[in-house]
């Protein structure tokens, strides 16, 4: 059984902090498919279109008929792992810090054998279930998991590398006075955060929820304005070399178009916060995350971003919000590539409409801050790069992948 981890010693100043390594970095675009598909938490394979085989690894051509008609879908998790070996030692710099690495065979119900790793507490020979986990690359690759839940189970060596789990991490919450960073503070205070600093912009002034956010266990109060340049920065000297994990819930909503009259005021306010807050965030602490990529068991490990599914197609009633969450997304991609070569995950977590005085009019179904907060901690524990919450984020990803041209008519009926 995987022993727990233990909460790590407060680190010696005068210690090295050992340089992130990654994985093997090279794919095929095939390959990338694969990825794409880990990205959102799938275990997708490629099914031939002309004859249906199953196969792995992903290639050009369908080994069963030579057909190129090979596409990813949802396939059955399970198997039967029918070999293992322990690496013990690798030319690869990456593996070599981490050895012991458990790898083995396993034999897939959908057909084909593959070589995956291995959880800590499978059993050899005995029924595995698969997932697919981007390692610190960013790459796709498969590991093996008990068919049920096992005491521990997250804190397994191999599998901690894959996620972003917020147990014993340092976690910053950006804004605070809002529902949602209330609820996402809570939820990660009891997922195990060792402390979770909360931004307050101006926080001499009362707001809604202050008692039981102050109340939350392991939460600390920290001045933050993210309009405001000054602020982010000196927030950064203070906790920026021990942020581990940053989640950025700031939101600035105004309905509008682009002819509705002051439509001016409300782009700048909305770039503002939405855009360039996202921005000073990044250049704040991205630097310092991508340096401690792989500081032990506290290391940085994720920068989120809870941002609205608007992002993918524009709703005009919400004009300039939903430009601001375009500008967002694009930037997330950018830091995405940026924060890559620290083995530092950045996450989106798109959300539908939450109810506040600004959306009142906008129909249900509408997003619970407390299932936004769940998104985000299962997203840090999977590893999953994009999630979507509520059936309105569901169902706008959904067509945005099947016909984006179609949803930007849908969405401006």
């Amino acid at each position: 059984m995987t022993e727990p981890i233990a909460r790590p010693p407060k680190k010696d100043p005068q210690k090295v902090t050992r340089p992130p390594e990654l994985p093997p970095l090279e794919r095929s675009r095939a390959s990338l498919k694969l990825s794409a598909s880990a990205a959102r938490g799938v275990f997708a394979l490629q099914v031939c279109d002309a004859c249906q085989t199953i196969s792995y690894p992903p290639r050009d051509a369908c080994p069963g008929c030579l057909s190129t008609g090979l596409k990813f879908r949802p396939v059955d998790d399970g198997g039967e792992v029918i070999a293992e070996t322990v690496v013990r030692t690798s030319t690869d710099l990456y593996f070599r810090q981490r050895t012991p690495w458990r790898v083995g065979t396993v034999r897939l119900d959908c057909g084909p054998s593959i070589v995956a790793h291995l959880h800590g507490d499978v059993v050899v020979p005995g029924r595995v279930r698969m997932v697919s986990k981007l390692d610190k690359s960013g790459n796709a690759v498969l590991m093996a998991l008990p068919t049920g839940e096992t005491e521990n189970m997250a804190d397994d060596p191999e599998f901690r590398e894959l996620t972003a789990d917020p147990k014993f991490r340092r976690v910053l919450v950006t804004d605070g006075r809002g529902v949602i960073g209330q609820a996402v503070a809570s939820a990660l205070s009891k997922a195990g955060a060792s402390i979770v600093f909360v931004g307050i912009a101006e926080p001499w002034k009362p707001f809604p929820g202050q008692d039981r956010l102050t109340a939350i266990p392991n939460v600390q109060i920290m001045e933050l304005d993210l309009t405001d340049t000054i602020s982010v920065n000196e927030l950064t000297g203070e906790i920026g070399g021990k942020t581990d994990i940053l989640v950025n819930t700031a939101d600035h909503v105004r309905p509008g178009g682009l002819l509705a009259s002051g439509s001016l005021v409300t782009a700048r306010d909305s770039f503002d916060v939405n855009v360039f807050g996202l921005q000073r965030l990044a250049q704040a602490f991205g630097p310092g995350m991508r340096a401690r990529g792989a500081d032990g068991t506290n290391s940085a490990a994720a920068f989120v971003d809870v941002l609205p599914v608007y992002a993918l197609a524009n709703t005009p009633d919400f004009g300039f919000y939903s430009a601001s969450a375009a500008a967002r997304h694009s930037l997330l991609q950018c830091l995405r590539a940026e924060l890559r070569p620290g083995g530092v995950r950045v996450m989106s977590v798109f959300t539908g409409p939450v109810e506040d005085d600004w959306r009142q009019h906008v129909p249900p179904p509408k997003v619970l801050p407390g299932k936004i907060a769940e998104a985000v901690v299962a997203a840090l524990r999977g590893g999953i790069e994009e999630t979507f919450v509520g059936d309105v984020a569901r169902d706008i990803a959904a067509r945005f992948l099947d016909n984006p041209k179609v949803l930007e008519r849908e969405l401006g009926l």
